[in-house]
C-alpha cells in the first residue's frame, strides 16, 4: 500500500476467531499497526464508545448483534466517538437484496467471502481514495448511496449534501482521513 498506515485505528469484528486472525494478519501485512479485535457486535459497539476509529471491518452474521445492527448503532448512537467511520462488511451472502440492505444501513463497502488480500486491499483503497459524502435524512445516516453523480442531473435535490454547494461546513471525516494519508504518502 502506498500509504503510511501505522496511525490508522482499525477494529475487526467477527465471531469466528480464524477470520479475526486472518483479517488481522492481512492488515498487518498492509502496514496497519493499531488493530483491535472484537468477537461480536456488542463488544465492537462498546469499543466504539471508547475509541475514535478510522476503519471498521465487520462480519455480517454474528450473535448477539449482527453487522447490520452494529452499523445502524455506529451511525446513530450519540455515544459513538466517530459515526462517520468507514465500515467494510464481510459476508458469504452476496444476493443483490443483501447488498442493498447493507448499503441502506450505512455500510461503506461490501466484501464477499471468501476474499483475497487483494480484494480487501481494493475495498480499503476505494474507501481512502474515493470517500463519499455522508447523508443525514429522517430515515438514513451514512455514506451517500450513489456511486456515480451525474453532473448534468437537473432533478430535485433531496439530500442534505445536495442543498448548497457553497456551504462551508467542516469536511467529512473521510476527507480528513484521506488528507492524513496523502500527507503521510508525501513524506515517504
Amino acid at each position: 500500500m502506498p500509504y503510511k498506515l501505522d496511525d490508522i485505528n482499525v477494529l475487526i469484528v467477527d465471531d469466528m476467531k480464524p477470520m479475526l486472525d486472518l483479517t488481522k494478519a492481512i492488515l498487518v501485512a498492509f502496514g496497519f499497526k493499531k488493530i483491535h479485535l472484537a468477537e461480536n457486535g456488542d463488544d465492537a459497539l462498546r469499543f466504539a464508545y471508547r475509541e475514535s476509529l478510522d476503519l471498521i471491518i465487520t462480519d455480517h452474521i454474528m450473535n448477539p448483534m449482527d453487522g447490520l445492527e452494529l452499523t445502524e448503532k455506529i451511525r446513530n448512537d450519540p455515544k459513538v466517538q466517530n459515526p462517520y467511520v468507514p465500515i467494510i462488511m464481510m459476508t458469504g451472502f452476496s444476493a443483490k437484496y443483501r447488498v442493498e440492505k447493507a448499503r441502506d444501513m450505512g455500510i461503506t463497502e461490501f466484501l464477499v467471502k471468501p476474499f483475497t488480500a487483494k480484494d480487501l486491499y481494493a475495498r480499503i483503497q476505494h474507501t481512502i481514495e474515493k470517500p463519499r459524502q455522508f447523508v443525514k435524512t429522517k430515515h438514513f445516516f451514512g455514506p451517500d448511496r450513489r456511486r456515480k453523480i451525474k453532473e448534468d442531473y437537473e432533478g430535485p435535490r433531496r439530500r442534505e449534501v445536495d442543498t448548497d454547494e457553497t456551504d462551508n461546513a467542516p469536511s467529512t471525516y473521510a476527507k480528513d482521513i484521506l488528507k492524513k494519508l496523502q500527507d503521510e504518502a508525501k513524506r515517504i
